[in-house]
């Protein structure tokens, strides 16, 4: 173990925290194509907020170390490695196609710099079989190099929660797998020599990432399941809220709460299974038809928001509307694959004018990632709607009365506010 040279490819939400963690004993080289984000890592900062700057200073170090994380853009800082990890976003298209490219380009990466007898390791979500089906080729035909004879793969699906401080890498469980029964095992001792909450060694890859694919799935058709029974008893004038809580006395009542599911797991996992499964002849009903339900959430909100302000004679064309956070959940800056954008649109399809406001988020993001203009700043103006759409703790303390015009609506998404600020929940 002592000999181990880590590559870390792709230094995002997942991939940092992983090399950090690396770096407390193995000598770890951090790639990454985006050079802004390697200066940025490498002066000690970390503004995805998920590996705190001390923690990330404790372990910067040259590329010579035996102990530490070196950051880099340069193909040639990989060479020496001898276990490389692939953390590469895995996303979909706007048809909801899974989008396979930053995984194809990570693998012609490492193929550049593999060497006889090293491991690959993928952590990015994926559909059962993608890897050695799509990835391990990618390697051979790159490196020249001969699969489960000159070198060898394995896959560790990712389980990061952003933005949560308690659930941290090291203190989740792991799902590791090798693609023998022997790099199972090594595999697995490299992740459980930094892992305190252990892990567990699946019988092969494709286990591996079918495990992966099914967490998200699982709560996806959960959530889906809630959110519908929120669009039954928004019509029967029942709380839903008061309905779940009634319900969680029950021994074994599964705790999940409506609301937009968005984020670069829940939101997109379903589809990768999804696709996999319809090239085999299935098509998923109960996966896709959770997909569609939670995907229409967004016009939902927007529809319940002009309902609640015709009721107090609020006029909807060019009314002023606020709309509170923009990333996909709260005290967190990712904005990836939000679903706060889909009621944006609809509230703006109604003609109303929609300002956000969104202490976490980067203003420059949203605006190249969705055409959005957010502010970090309280707006210093008052609306005929307000939509609270994502939790952040500063929103909880805020004064909505200071935003309000003398008739006006207070819609909360998450049930956070008190029943004296709010005029409706989802």
């Amino acid at each position: 173990m002592s000999k181990i040279k880590i590559g870390v490819i792709g230094l995002g939400y997942v991939g940092l925290p992983l090399a950090r963690l690396f770096a407390t004993k193995y000598s770890v080289i951090g790639f990454d194509i985006n050079q802004e984000r390697v200066n940025e890592l490498m002066n000690g900062i970390d503004s995805t907020l998920e590996v705190e700057n001390d923690l990330l200073q404790s372990v910067l170090a040259d590329g010579n170390s035996n102990v530490g994380l070196f950051c880099t853009t340069s193909i040639d800082s990989l060479e020496e490695c001898n276990y490389y990890i692939i953390t590469v976003p895995t996303p979909v298209d706007k048809n909801n196609r899974p989008i396979l490219t930053p995984l194809v380009k990570a693998s012609e990466t490492v193929g550049k710099v593999l060497s006889k007898d090293d491991i690959v390791v993928y952590e990015s979500t994926v559909y059962p079989g993608a890897t050695e089906e799509d990835c391990i080729p990618i390697l051979e035909k790159v490196s020249g190099l001969t699969f489960n004879k000159d070198f060898y793969a394995g896959y560790s699906p990712e389980r990061i929660n952003p933005g949560d401080k308690l659930h941290t890498v090291e203190k989740i469980l792991k799902v590791t797998s090798g693609s023998t029964p022997e790099i199972g095992k090594k595999v697995d001792e490299l992740y459980r020599s930094v892992i305190s909450a252990g892990t567990h060694l699946a019988p092969t890859i494709k286990v591996a990432e079918a495990a992966k694919v099914i967490e998200n799935s699982q709560r996806d058709i959960n959530i889906a399941f809630v959110n519908e029974l929120s669009k039954i008893f928004n019509l029967m004038n029942i709380n839903t809220y008061d309905v779940l809580e009634a319900a969680g006395t029950k021994w074994n009542f599964l705790p999940f709460k409506p609301g937009l599911v968005g984020g670069h797991c829940i939101g997109v996992d379903p589809y990768y299974l999804a696709q996999k499964a319809q090239e085999f002849g299935y098509h998923p009903e109960i996966i896709l038809a959770g997909r569609r339900l939670n995907d229409s959430m967004g016009d939902y909100v927007a529809s319940d928001v002009v309902k609640l302000m015709i009721k107090k004679d609020i006029r909807i064309k060019d009314s002023e509307v606020l709309v509170l956070g923009i990333t996909f959940k709260e005290n967190c800056p990712d904005v990836r694959n939000t679903k706060v954008v889909d009621v944006i649109g609809a509230l703006e399809d109604y003609g109303m004018n929609v300002s956000l406001f969104d202490p976490w988020a980067d203003p420059e993001e949203v605006k190249n990632e969705y055409g959005l203009l957010s502010s970090k700043e309280k707006p210093n103006k008052i609306f005929d709607a307000i939509v609270l759409t994502v939790a952040h703790n500063e929103f909880k303390e805020l004064d909505f009365q200071s935003l309000k015009k003398e008739k006006s609506v207070v819609y909360d998404v998450k049930n956070v506010l008190t029943n004296d600020v709010k005029d409706k929940t989802l």
